[in-house]
């Protein structure tokens, strides 16, 4: 077949809603929905931190939409972003080809003790639910170890008053891995010292899942052509795991994703100091149009 007679694939630039997942979960929820992990009334359904209702804001700021979830369904899927991390620039690269990411577990802990007096109510006979919280965050430093990362980024004590113990304390955690058996382990260490703290502390804890999402490896191919585009642009390259979820995650699910990444001044992000300098960002744009430019060649090519 003559080269140029098959049909062009079109391109497709897509934004998808709540990747975050702060104000809403989970997140990378936008994506979750359109590669059918997660149905779109329950997404719609989805009820903020301020108690609003994910549906009812995307009709406000006219953002919803009649298209089904997975109406379009990619050949390819490819994402570029800011690393949010050190390595980058520690190794002196301009180019992540991104070959794997992490899993991801988050989970809501309520721990409920009782509030009483600060100063008459003996160390001994308190059940105190701040307290209990604060070895959790401990005990969480202390279970991340061979490649898993825990995180405690919500901390809520009520009545949250100077001279009350606490009666109760809310708390979020954040738990990472790209090797899915350690998370899995790192879940149940967690679940083991929940069920000690209570325990020991005389209260009760409740875990509510928040999100949960396996590991996932990048297209091999995919990946290559990003280390061969840059290599090609004299652009220093390396291979990384990405630290953080990200929507190639969940089309990775029904298509052949990777992700580019491009230096973080310092490793700073979700932070007013996050900073990547315009020419990083021009060379992660540039390698990410030749590696476009390399698929659709290819599907022009003879076959």
């Amino acid at each position: 077949m003559p080269r140029g007679s098959c049909r062009a694939r079109p391109l497709v630039v897509a934004a998808f809603t709540n990747e975050e997942g702060v104000r809403f979960a989970p997140d990378m929820m936008g994506s979750l929905v359109h590669a059918g992990g997660l149905g779109l009334a329950e997404a719609l359904a989805s009820i903020g931190t301020d108690g609003t209702v994910l549906g009812e804001e995307l009709r406000r700021i006219g953002y919803a939409s009649s298209m089904a979830p997975g109406t379009i369904r990619p050949a390819a899927y490819l994402e570029l972003h800011v690393e949010q991390g050190p390595v980058l620039e520690r190794d002196g690269a301009a180019i992540g080809a991104v070959e794997d990411l992490q899993g991801i577990s988050w989970q809501r802990l309520r721990i409920e003790g009782r509030a009483n007096h600060a100063g008459t109510t003996p160390m001994a006979l308190r059940r105190d639910a701040g307290h209990a919280a604060a070895r959790i965050v401990t005990g969480l430093r202390a279970l991340a170890t061979g490649g898993t990362a825990a995180t405690v980024g919500s901390l809520r004590l009520e009545p949250d008053a100077i001279n009350v113990i606490s009666g109760a304390a809310v708390l979020t955690v954040d738990l990472r891995d790209p090797d899915e058996g350690r998370l899995a382990a790192a879940e149940a260490a967690l679940a083991g010292l929940v069920a000690e703290v209570a325990a020991e502390e005389g209260v009760a804890i409740t875990t509510e899942r928040l999100a949960r999402f396996q590991p996932v490896r990048f297209d091999p191919a995919l990946v290559a052509r990003i280390e061969q585009a840059a290599a090609k642009r004299g652009l220093p390259v390396r291979r990384m795991t990405s630290g953080a979820g990200h929507d190639a995650q969940m089309l990775a699910r029904i298509c052949p994703s990777a992700m580019i990444f491009v230096p973080s001044r310092d490793g700073i992000s979700h932070n007013p100091a996050e900073y990547t300098a315009p020419e990083a960002l021009v060379a992660g744009a540039e390698v990410l149009l030749d590696v476009v430019r390399g698929l659709l060649d290819a599907d022009q090519g003879p076959g």
